[in-house]
C-alpha cells in the first residue's frame, strides 16, 4: 500500500487525507498543534466545493451543522440595498445552488473522523516539520525528531508553510495597508436591519465592511489602519459597530480578532514529490470566500492526480491550480477589494448601477453566479 503524507490537519490537508484515502492509499497527517484548530476562520463553503465534499462522504454530516445561504447582498452604506442575488438560477449547474455557512472547524473533526476508519491511516500531533528530504519518496522530519517517510508528500500546512520553506520555494506578492478586523457578535442584525442576506458585503469608500451569518454568530470585518496599536483598535470597536447600526446600547462582542491580509502565490505548486496546497500555495483576501474553496479544490485535484499513477498528471493539476490561484482567486478577491473601497463617485455609481442590472436580469445573474461560485474556475478553459 502506498503512503501519501499530508502536512497540516486543516480542512484542505484533511480533505486531500480523506480523498487519497478513499482511493486506498495509506495516510499519515502531520499537524503541529496538538489538537484540531478550534478557531472560526473560514466560513463559507460555494456550490462546488459542497459537490465535492458530499463525494467524499461528509456532505450530509456538514449541512446538519451549517446554515444555508441561498442569496448574498450588495449594500451601500448610505443607500441600503443595491441587489441581492439569488443562487437558484444556478440550479442546471450544480446540484447545491446555495452558499452554505459554516465554520471550518466544524467540518475538520468530520473530515478526521473519516479518514480514521480506513486502515492504514492516521494522524500524528505535535508533528512540526522541520525538515523534508527527497530519496524517491519524500522523509519529513519533525522538530523533535520523529520521522515519516511516503511516497508523495502534500503541503497544506497554512501560509506560514514550514514545507513550503523546507522545499525552497518562494512566495511572491502584496500585503495590503490595511489590518482586517472581524468581531463575532451575539446578536440579530436582521431586527435591526432590513433586507439582510446571510453574506452582505457593504460599499463605502471611507469604512466598508461585510456582514456574515454563520451558525452561532454573525461576524461582521472591518477594514483597520496598519498603523494604529491593536489595543486602540479593540477599544473603538464599539463605536464602530455602533456606526453600522446603533441599538442605543453596545454590541454584544463574542470575540474579536485582527489580521494582516496578504495576496500571494507560490512560484511553483510542486518541488519533485511535494506539492503546495491551499495557503501553502496561495493566500488571498477574505472577500468572497475564495481562500479556503479554493484550498479544498487543490486537495481534490492533487489527489485525483495522484491516483492515476501518472507523473504528467500531477504536474498537470499542480500548473492548473497554480494558473487558477493567479487567474481567478488572486483576481476576483482583489477586484472585489477595491470596489468594496472605490472613491471615485462615478465609478462607484457605474458599479453600483451595474450590479442592480446584474440582479435584474437572470442570464446575467447567472453568468456572474457562475464566476463569483467558482464554478466558472473549474471548468476547461476554451481553446
Amino acid at each position: 500500500m502506498n503512503r501519501i503524507l499530508v502536512a497540516g490537519a486543516g480542512p484542505v490537508g484533511l480533505t486531500a487525507a480523506l480523498a487519497l484515502a478513499r482511493r486506498g492509499f495509506a495516510v499519515t497527517v502531520c499537524e503541529s498543534g496538538d489538537a484540531l484548530a478550534a478557531e472560526s476562520r473560514a466560513s463559507t463553503f460555494h456550490p462546488p466545493t459542497l459537490e465535492m465534499l458530499d463525494d467524499l462522504g461528509v456532505g450530509g454530516e456538514l449541512h446538519e451543522r451549517g446554515l444555508l445561504s441561498p442569496r448574498f447582498a450588495y449594500r451601500d452604506r448610505r443607500e441600503g440595498l443595491i441587489a441581492m442575488l439569488d443562487l437558484a438560477v444556478l440550479g442546471d449547474d450544480t446540484r447545491f445552488p446555495y452558499r452554505l455557512q459554516c465554520e471550518q472547524s466544524k467540518l475538520t473533526p468530520i473530515l478526521l473522523d473519516h479518514l480514521l476508519r480506513y486502515p492504514g491511516c492516521g494522524i500524528e500531533f505535535g508533528f512540526h516539520v522541520a525538515e523534508v528530504a527527497q530519496d524517491g519518496g519524500v522523509t519529513v522530519t519533525s522538530a523533535d525528531g520523529r520521522t515519516v517517510h511516503g511516497d508523495w508528500l502534500i503541503g497544506a500546512d497554512g501560509a506560514h508553510s514550514s514545507t513550503r520553506r523546507a522545499t525552497g520555494v518562494t512566495f511572491d506578492g502584496i500585503t495590503y495597508p490595511e489590518r482586517f478586523l472581524v468581531a463575532s457578535v451575539d446578536e440579530e442584525l436582521l431586527d435591526w436591519l432590513d433586507d439582510l442576506a446571510s453574506v452582505n458585503y457593504v460599499f463605502d469608500p471611507v469604512e466598508w465592511c461585510v456582514l456574515l451569518r454563520t451558525p452561532d454568530h454573525w461576524r461582521v470585518l472591518l477594514p483597520t489602519p496598519s498603523e494604529t496599536p491593536d489595543e486602540q483598535e479593540y477599544e473603538r470597536l464599539g463605536s464602530r459597530l455602533r456606526g453600522v447600526f446603533d441599538p442605543g446600547r453596545p454590541w454584544r462582542v463574542a470575540h474579536a480578532g485582527m489580521y494582516r491580509v496578504h495576496q500571494r502565490v507560490a512560484t511553483s505548486f510542486r518541488t519533485g514529490r511535494v506539492l503546495l496546497a491551499g495557503d501553502a500555495a496561495h493566500v488571498n483576501n477574505p472577500l468572497g470566500g475564495l481562500g479556503m474553496n479554493s484550498g479544498i479544490h487543490d486537495a481534490v485535484a492533487y489527489a485525483a492526480a495522484i491516483a492515476t499513477g501518472d507523473d504528467a498528471a500531477i504536474w498537470a493539476a499542480a500548473t492548473d491550480r497554480r494558473r487558477i490561484a493567479l487567474e481567478y482567486v488572486q483576481s476576483v478577491s482583489h477586484q472585489n477589494y477595491e470596489r468594496l473601497r472605490a472613491t471615485d463617485p462615478d465609478a462607484r455609481a457605474a458599479h453600483l448601477d451595474g450590479l442592480r442590472a446584474v440582479a435584474a436580469d437572470p442570464a446575467r445573474s447567472r453568468e456572474s453566479l457562475l464566476r463569483s461560485s467558482m464554478i466558472a474556475s473549474l471548468r476547461p478553459v476554451p481553446a
